[in-house]
């Protein structure tokens, strides 16, 4: 049975690495259709609109979507892409894999961490956001709601019970931000009672910062607000090796966008270098959220062994002297067998 999902290649980098993301998926032989839409620089370049409706109609279509990095022009008066995105399909829970792959510049190994982020409310509202006609002053409005805090908790136990994590943190600062960061650690502490059999801890967002430095081995799934988890995610990224290999998953209930996190690297697209895995990794997200765990867990597999054992086909910025489309090939025979 096919499933038809919707496919923005992005800005700079992205048709490169989508073009090889889509070889390990055909590869797999998951039984996908494409349907490509624009989305970024090369929608307003070509339509006069960063996100033009028919691009939204895909998404809405397929309720499922793999993306690419985009580019949102800065000042002008744009709004961010990936923040419409999360707004318009109402995709609460930003989910993002935080695990050790062989052959990187990090630190550590055996890191295993999910952050689970709440991606709609919060400190990145746009209203509530002033600035005083002399330039002096400005402010900008936190708003938790009970409905947002709950939804996006109960997403985090839920799914460390189906992956069969053992322990939920719920980050916050309540100890200065008493009533909207207070309002999301009270809603975490009623709803991990109905959880027992997962340990649930709580901590302050800079002791979290902190301990995440020195003993990351201590967290399994992390559940915050959303400037707290957009900072927390790209910490635990550089525990792994960086940007390069984090996926991003953004979820509601009746859409998922499953992306690269990295931006688009104009720096260096159609030089053929740039590392696939962050949007491979996301894919490998995206099977199992389709329900295809198995061809999921084989593509992360397959990721892991050509970085361990084919390190010529391997990206340079992992230390190789492979290309993009080399790596993608070296995935690609390795799922097939």
């Amino acid at each position: 049975m096919s499933k038809t999902i919707a496919v923005i290649p992005g800005d700079g980098i992205g048709p490169e690495i989508m073009t090889a993301t889509l070889r390990v998926l055909d590869a797999l032989d998951c039984g996908l259709e494409y349907d490509f839409a624009e989305a970024g620089m090369i929608a307003l370049d070509k339509h006069g609109d960063l996100l033009p409706k028919d691009t939204l109609d895909k998404i809405a279509r397929h309720k499922v979507a793999l993306k690419g990095p985009l580019t949102t022009p800065i000042g002008g008066g744009f709004t961010s892409i990936n923040v419409t995105l999360r707004r318009h399909f109402d995709l609460y829970a930003n989910v993002r894999p935080a695990i050790s792959f062989p052959g990187t510049k990090s630190r550590f190994e055996n890191i295993d961490i999910i952050t689970v982020r709440e991606n709609t409310e919060g400190a990145y509202l746009a209203e509530g956001q002033t600035l005083s006609e002399d330039g002096e002053v400005a402010q900008s409005i936190i708003r938790n709601t009970r409905k947002g805090s709950t939804r996006i908790v109960r997403y985090a136990f839920d799914m460390a019970v189906k992956k069969g994590r053992k322990k939920v943190t719920a980050v916050h600062k309540a100890n200065i931000m008493k009533t909207s960061s207070g309002l999301f650690l009270n809603v975490a502490r009623e709803i991990a009672k109905e959880y027992p059999q997962i340990e649930f801890n709580e901590m302050i967002v800079d002791n979290t910062c902190m301990q995440l430095v020195m003993r990351p081995e201590q967290f399994d799934v992390i559940v915050t607000t959303n400037l707290f988890g957009d900072i927390l995610s790209d910490l635990c990224a550089g525990l792994v090796g960086g940007l390069g290999l984090a996926p991003g998953d953004n979820i509601g209930e009746h859409a998922a966008i499953f992306e690269a996190v990295h931006g688009s690297a104009p720096d260096i697209a159609g030089k053929g270098i740039a590392n696939p895995c962050a949007l491979l990794l996301a894919a490998a997200d995206m099977l199992d959220h389709l329900g295809m765990v198995e061809k999921g867990t084989r593509l992360r597999q397959a990721i892991r062994d050509t970085m361990t054992n084919d390190r010529d086909s391997v990206t340079p910025d992992l230390g190789g002297k492979g290309s993009t489309e080399s790596f993608g090939e070296a995935i690609a025979r390795r799922v097939k067998g």
